[in-house]
């Protein structure tokens, strides 16, 4: 078998930029022509055009190589070392397997020819390209760098339901096509729909994939294109679910890479660049944070009905954390099947936890009831609801940022003394007071500790810069409120718009009822009570009346007289907050073997989740 030579050029984007000598059609003739002056006549071309020599799965090279191992190959001839790529130590690497494969490899320009003995200087030639990579790496990310911080796309890739705007292609505007078929799959999810179920929906009814899309109007954009165009595969529907941007969002930096030898990129969330409002939104961020939230918990489908219910993921155990397993079960005397959750730790994890079973159908009823009522108050009495939601919050929002300006007054202390001792200990050490593996143990320990300082400093400052007092929407309920004209009966769609988490005790049954308590936590609003129906006060009759006469000028008949007529006064309260528990029992669960009270009471402010969203937080006891 006859060898070939091989006549191997590339060329990067850098480079075009650089020196338009360096084109890969300049190459092919210097390279040809050095072929044909030297007797190669039987060569074959081989390139790779518009790939970096940090990159080392480029095409040519890599039938380059493939040529090499077979040995079909006498020489490989190119323009120069840097065609050959910018990574030393993977350039020696590929120069020692020519060496053991007897293939010579001669760079033109520099006069290097491997057959004829090696050039001293070829590993600083290789290490000066890998220098000019690194240099060209560090350029761009500065220009990309000052691109983004002034809210510029550094990349054409444009999210579906977005098109570039024809007069400016750093703005983006609505497809008016792709668009609705972003806001469906939220609402889809919202409702209670999977994602298969809606990557079925939309294949039945002959959507074209956002591939398809992009191919049909010409926008050129990345995608997989398939033979069945109306395809849509849930990765697909799930990737669309993860873009923040639909929310009106500009953001930048949301991956970075380690090196620029390297093309695997990885998340920056602490370099991301975020610019609210800077594009039109599809979604509201409320629906964008509960379909996230929803996205976390897999539902599982019952056996008996083939379906997921909608609730799993949304209780709680109140004890040991874990979320409440959904499984039919069978109690009473009639052994009738019913639909329950349990704790999944109970069933699963050796019974480490109790059981804390309930009921689906009391849950919805229980969550029906609460979004009824706080949603009646809200619309019958709007402008208190929101003064009431701002006050509580208030208060809620001002103990936590005291706390937290307590503790970082603390955290600066302890840092200013690190910093101190440190000085000492150099002291120390420099007279020869300690050894020197005492002071690096000493030292590394105090730097770890400053580090971690740094850290719960710059957290506690971001928290109290980020204060806001009115940062729990009552307005957003009130949306909510408003859209929802009816609570009739329990859906999906009522559970994930109004409903955040669902916290389950173990019921008490001490007293020989069964007496189980409930925490709902509503979206949006935080901490809130229900205000109870005012009574007109009672007065004491003129004779007892204790603004007549002070206590201590009243003769024993009279204190004896004014303590019969506070026991009376209480025992009718008593017997009145009797009849009202028993009213609400009965009204909460009615049609159910519990017995049970029911009240909705401050439970203070639930922490901010990671979206920015308020809790609200409501105590139901069963």
């Amino acid at each position: 078998m006859t060898k070939q030579t091989i006549l191997y050029s590339r060329l990067s984007k850098e480079d075009e930029r650089v020196n338009e000598s360096l084109s890969i059609e300049n190459q092919k003739a210097f390279l040809e022509e050095y072929a044909n002056r030297n007797g190669y006549s039987n060569f074959v071309h081989l390139s790779d055009d518009g790939w970096s020599g940090t990159r080392w799965d480029r095409p040519g090279f890599l039938q380059m190589l493939d040529m090499v191992e077979n040995g079909r190959v006498a020489q490989i001839c190119i323009k120069d070392m840097s065609r050959l790529g910018r990574d030393h130590l993977r350039v020696g690497l590929f120069l020692e397997q020519l060496r053991e494969s007897g293939v010579a490899l001669i760079a033109v320009a520099e006069s290097i020819d491997t057959s004829k003995g090696e050039d001293d200087f070829m590993p600083f030639r290789n290490l000066f390209a890998e220098w000019h990579a690194r240099d060209t790496s560090r350029k761009i990310r500065a220009i990309f760098g000052a691109r983004t911080k002034n809210g510029n796309h550094v990349s054409g890739a444009v999210p579906y339901g977005y098109i570039h705007d024809p007069t400016d292609r750093q703005k983006w505007i609505l497809d008016e096509a792709a668009a609705p078929i972003v806001k469906r799959l939220f609402r889809g999810i919202i409702e209670g729909k999977s994602p298969t179920q809606l990557a079925n929906e939309l294949s039945a009814e002959g959507v074209l994939t956002p591939a398809a899309h992009w191919n049909k109007s010409g926008m050129g954009m990345p995608g997989k294109t398939t033979a069945n165009p109306t395809n849509w595969a849930v990765g697909t529907i799930l990737h669309i679910l993860s873009k923040e941007e639909y929310t009106g969002k500009k953001i930048l930096n949301k991956t970075t890479k380690e090196s620029y030898k390297t093309k695997k990129r990885q998340p920056n969330p602490d370099g991301r660049l975020v610019f609210d409002g800077a594009i039109p939104a599809i979604i509201t961020e409320e629906e964008w944070t509960v379909v996230q939230r929803l996205r976390e918990t897999r539902r599982r489908p019952q056996r008996a009905t083939g379906e997921a219910n909608p609730l799993t993921g949304t209780l709680y155990c109140a004890d040991c954390g874990h979320k409440m397993y959904n499984k039919i079960g069978k109690t009473g005397r009639e052994n009738k099947p019913h639909d329950e959750y349990v704790c999944s730790s109970y069933r699963h994890y050796s019974r480490s936890c109790t059981c804390h079973y309930i009921r689906v159908e009391v849950v919805e009823q229980l969550l029906l009831d609460t979004i009824r009522r706080v949603s009646d108050f809200a619309r019958n009495n709007e402008a208190e609801f929101i003064e009431r939601v701002r006050q509580e919050s208030t208060l809620q929002q001002e103990t936590a940022v005291k706390e937290n300006k307590k503790t970082l007054k603390k955290s600066q202390r302890r840092r200013e003394e690190i910093t101190g001792l440190v000085r000492k200990l150099y002291e120390t050490y420099a007279a020869g007071k300690i050894p020197e593996s005492h002071f690096a143990d000493l030292l590394k320990s105090y730097d770890t500790e400053q580090t971690d300082l740094d850290i719960e400093i710059e957290k506690l400052q971001a928290d109290i810069n980020t204060f806001n007092a009115d940062s729990v929407k009552a307005e957003r309920f009130m949306e909510l409120v408003k859209k929802h004209t009816e609570f009739t009966e329990f859906s999906p769609l009522l559970l994930n718009e109004f409903i955040e988490k669902v916290i389950v005790h173990e019921a008490d049954k001490s007293t020989g009822k069964r007496i189980q308590k409930v925490d709902i936590y509503l979206n949006f609003i935080g901490s809130f009570d229900l205000p109870q129906a005012e009574k007109p006060q009672e007065e004491l009759p003129k004779t007892l009346s204790r603004g007549r006469k002070p206590r201590h000028l009243m003769t024993e008949e009279e204190k004896e007289a004014l303590r019969d007529y506070d026991r009376e006064r209480y025992a009718k309260k008593k017997a009145a907050r009797l009849a009202k528990e028993q009213a609400q029992r009965d009204e909460i669960l009615a049609g159910t073997s519990f017995e049970t009270v029911a009240k909705v009471s401050s439970q203070g402010l639930a922490k901010t989740s990671s979206q920015g969203i308020n809790l609200k937080s409501i105590k139901i006891a069963i």
